[in-house]
C-alpha cells in the first residue's frame, strides 16, 4: 500500500517527507491555507528526494497552468478536485487523480468512468481533515486513494478498504502545520501494514 503526504508548504515539511519516504508528495495550487505558488513549488520539488513523486492538487484551474507545471518537472502527477469533465481529463499529459466526494451520490458513477488513471474518494466536505463513512466507497476496478481526516488513530480501519494509498493532510499536522513525528509515525504504520 503506498502513502500520500499532501499539503507540503515549507522547506521543513520536505525535509520531513524525505526522511520519512512516502511514495506521494502533494502541492496545493487551489485556493487553501496550504496554497502554494509555482514558484514555490519549483522550490520545494528541487529539495525533494527524487524517489517521492510530486502532485499537484487543482481545483477548476486553467490547463495551461498545470501543463506548464509539468513541462517544467515542478509535478508529475495531477489530481484534480473540482468539475473537470472527460474531456479536460483526456487533455492533461501526464496520470491523473480523480477526486470524488463521498456524499455527492449523483455524481459518483459518472465520475468514477472517467479516464483518470486514480480516483480519490474524500469527504463531501474536502481539506477539512474530517472522515466519511468508509462502507459507502464504491466498488470499483480502479485503483483510488483514501482521503478524508485519516491519522494515526484510524489509519488501520482507513487500511482495510483496501485502497491503492493513504491520502494524509491534517493528520499529520500540528497546530496547521506539518509535524515531523507524525509523518514518521504515519508513513511507518503504512509501510508496517
Amino acid at each position: 500500500m503506498k502513502i500520500k503526504i499532501c499539503g507540503l508548504s515549507r522547506e521543513c515539511d520536505i525535509d520531513y517527507v524525505n526522511e520519512a519516504l512516502p511514495d506521494y508528495a502533494g502541492f496545493v495550487f487551489a485556493e487553501s491555507r496550504r496554497k502554494v505558488s509555482a514558484d514555490q513549488a519549483y522550490t520545494l520539488k528541487r529539495r525533494l528526494d527524487p524517489a517521492i513523486t510530486a502532485v499537484g492538487v487543482f481545483v477548476d484551474q486553467d490547463i495551461t497552468f498545470i501543463s506548464e507545471l509539468l513541462k517544467s518537472g515542478i509535478i508529475d502527477i495531477v489530481q484534480l478536485h473540482g468539475h473537470e469533465d472527460e474531456k479536460f481529463i483526456s487533455a492533461v499529459c501526464a496520470p491523473v487523480i480523480k477526486a470524488v466526494r463521498i456524499g455527492e451520490k449523483s455524481e459518483i458513477g459518472k465520475k468514477i468512468d472517467c479516464p483518470a488513471n486514480y480516483l480519490l474518494f474524500d469527504s463531501p466536505s474536502a481539506g477539512s481533515g474530517k472522515t466519511f463513512d468508509w462502507s459507502l466507497i464504491p466498488r470499483t476496478e480502479k485503483p483510488f486513494f483514501l482521503a478524508g481526516g485519516i491519522n494515526i488513530g484510524n489509519i488501520s480501519a482507513a487500511m482495510e478498504t483496501a485502497p491503492y494509498a493513504i491520502d494524509v493532510s491534517s493528520g499529520v499536522e500540528t497546530g496547521g502545520v506539518k509535524d515531523r513525528d507524525k509523518i514518521l509515525e504515519i508513513v511507518r504504520s503504512v509501510r508496517n501494514g
